[in-house]
């Protein structure tokens, strides 16, 4: 399968998880897009170690590795069942340095493919980033308004009331002195 083929037949979004507040990818999925063995990918990533920071790469924990399975749907007789150590996951970073390593013709379509992939992602976050500021923003000043509205309503309340009847002038005689 050419790369051209790979990235119309397999999006590379759904292969983009967040882990610990970073946008990753799981070991096997690079290893797929870059067409060689997961075993073998991980071999190039150990001995290639300094290539591979903690801002790069980094293991998943016991925990986040059941989280993300439950997350994708790896049931424990599925794919990842017999995996003898924790995935690796990849960072945007990462993910290109590892095609540096492998340095094949695929391996370097890949890397661009997996850098627009992030790009995207990047983007999409970042509109919704955006809308969400837009919401707060016209939020605020319909709190304002209503504010401003409310006070109006009650300077405008006695005004809109019936005007009160004048007191009625009683008949008859009367001395001052009843009237106080």
């Amino acid at each position: 399968m050419t790369p051209q083929e790979t990235m119309n037949s397999a999006p590379l979004l759904p292969y983009i998880h967040t882990i610990r507040s970073e946008a990753v990818v799981l070991d096997n999925d690079l290893a797929l897009l870059y067409g060689v063995e997961t075993g073998s990918f991980n071999r190039a990533i150990k001995r290639n170690a300094s290539r591979f920071p903690n801002d790069f790469a980094f293991r998943l924990t016991d925990a986040e590795w059941e989280a993300l399975r439950c997350q994708i749907g790896i049931l424990k007789t599925g794919r990842g069942q017999h995996r003898k150590y924790l995935p690796w996951v990849f960072i945007e970073h990462g993910a290109l340095m590892a095609a540096s390593l492998l340095n094949s013709e695929r391996a370097v379509a890949m890397s661009v493919y997996v850098v627009r992939a992030f790009v995207k992602m990047r983007r999409e976050l970042l509109a919704d980033a955006t809308l969400e500021a837009r919401v707060s923003k016209i939020d605020k000043t319909l709190l304002s308004h209503d504010a401003a509205l409310r006070d109006l309503y009650a300077k405008l309340r006695p005004l809109l009331l019936p005007p009160s009847e004048p007191p009625k002038r009683r008949i008859g005689f009367h001395r001052k002195e009843d009237e106080a």
